[in-house]
């Protein structure tokens, strides 16, 4: 029988909006009235393997999922230009998700590719720490914003570059000219990174004369323009900041309370720096000191690393100002038992692993050393590796022998080999550990 022709005029314009079923068991019917939408349904049930009927909490939670897997495409594609033609520059971690990225990073999990693609800035990525940090990161999967502040460090990261340093990961990272002393700078040079690895190193102008009082208060205004740059740029989270062993192994051992154990928890005494013209610690110590009250005042997420004298490949013609100025003392920190070194990768990778355990339970300072020069042998070696007399690093000279014995201090680096323990590779020599 001919059907009514309401019905027919109502079919064709059915007929002319279309439907389809997806794979997936979705009927697509598109609206006559508005071309340009369509009407998503769900088969129920039957066979065929067709979807059942999802609940409205489900659906939405899909919704919501979907949502977020845009938003990080989105932020993904976003590039900073930084105009100095030296790699690429690193992709931004969308603002809020930084934690939420980092949650799997805490227990300490080893493998590449614990970055996770997420910005970070390196301020003095050129020197001799700073290379092997950054190396360290890009492998971990980090995208490395790498701050320097004249054309010749620059020229430097373009050696570095054309030379393989940066391995295969050359697309991860960029690099941006910002001065240390000028907050406004940094700010734009944090822009989009999760965190900041302030290694806080100097070269001395003159190249011979080690480290300057000048130069020590150059380094607390450094200190204190990076926090104050930090807690400007929200996408900043967290942030590692380099100091030293030096910080906390000058004690004034005319108090009777004094513990024999340096630890995390000792600061060296600022007045005794400044009398015996330690400008290295007291530059390392006022620095850190500026930074944790910034921090604590901000809200700011902050560790702090205090590494024994670093030592490596060439390490006194690559470092010679800090290696220098680190061994001004060297006789007094022999005889109390604090004089100790640290290999340079393992003191990158301690700062990567702290980095990524801030997320949960890491917070603090750290002690990091691998090894106590505390006999002849060690001594020795340590004068052939710097090219020096022992004599320079134990004392025995002339008008020593008669010294009195002075107290004994033991390090103890628990703190920093708990956090590591965590992790199933093998980074450090706990035999020194208190």
């Amino acid at each position: 029988r001919p059907r009514p022709a309401p019905l027919r005029r109502k079919e064709e314009e059915e007929g002319e909006a279309g439907e389809h079923t997806s794979s997936s068991g979705r009927r697509h019917r598109r609206c006559s009235r508005h071309p340009g939408t369509r009407k998503v349904e769900f088969s129920c049930g039957g066979g065929g393997g067709g979807m059942g009927l999802v609940r409205p909490e489900e659906r939405q939670r899909a919704e919501i999922e979907e949502l977020r897997r845009v938003l990080l495409a989105c932020a993904a594609v976003h590039r900073r230009k930084d105009g100095d033609g030296i790699g690429a520059p690193p992709r931004a971690a969308p603002r809020g998700y930084e934690d939420e990225d980092e949650g799997d990073e805490g227990d300490g999990g080893d493998g590449a590719g614990g970055g996770g693609g997420r910005a970070v800035c390196v301020t003095s990525g050129v020197s001799f720490l700073g290379r092997a940090l950054v190396s360290r990161l890009l492998l971990r999967g980090y995208s490395v914003r790498i701050l320097v502040d004249n054309e010749e460090d620059m020229e430097k990261l373009r050696e570095m570059e054309t030379s393989g340093e940066m391995g295969s990961a050359r697309s991860n990272f960029s690099a941006v000219v910002a001065k240390l002393g000028d907050v406004q700078s940094l700010c734009e040079a944090f822009e989009g990174c999760a965190g900041v690895f302030h290694t806080s190193a100097f070269a001395d102008p003159a190249g011979i004369s080690g480290y300057t009082k000048a130069m020590a208060q150059i380094e607390v205004k450094a200190s204190e323009s990076v926090m104050e740059a930090c807690t400007r740029t929200p996408s900043v989270r967290k942030c590692v900041l380099t100091s030293s062993l030096l910080a906390c192994v000058w004690q004034d051992t005319a108090r009777n309370h004094l513990s024999n154990v340096i630890s995390h928890d000792c600061w060296s005494d600022e007045a005794l720096c400044v009398n015996k013209k330690l400008w290295y610690a007291l530059g390392k110590l006022k620095a850190e000191k500026v930074a944790w009250k910034i921090a604590e005042e901000k809200g700011l997420k902050l560790a702090t690393i205090c590494p024994a004298l670093i030592t490596g490949p060439q390490f006194i013609n690559r470092n010679p100002t800090a290696t220098i100025a680190y061994l001004k003392g060297a006789k007094e920190m022999y005889s109390d038992g604090v004089l100790a070194t640290v290999d340079v990768t393992t003191l990158a990778d301690a700062h990567v692993r702290v980095f990524e355990a801030m997320i949960k339970t890491a917070s603090g300072r750290y002690i990091c050393f691998d090894r106590v020069i505390d006999g002849e042998d060690d001594a020795v070696r340590l004068a052939g590796e710097m090219g020096m007399p022992v004599d320079k690093i134990r004392g025995g000279g002339e008008g020593e022998s008669s010294r009195e014995p002075r107290p004994r201090f033991e390090l103890s680096n628990r703190k920093l080999s708990c956090l590591l323990s965590r992790s199933l590779r093998p980074c450090y020599d706990e035999s020194r550990t208190v």
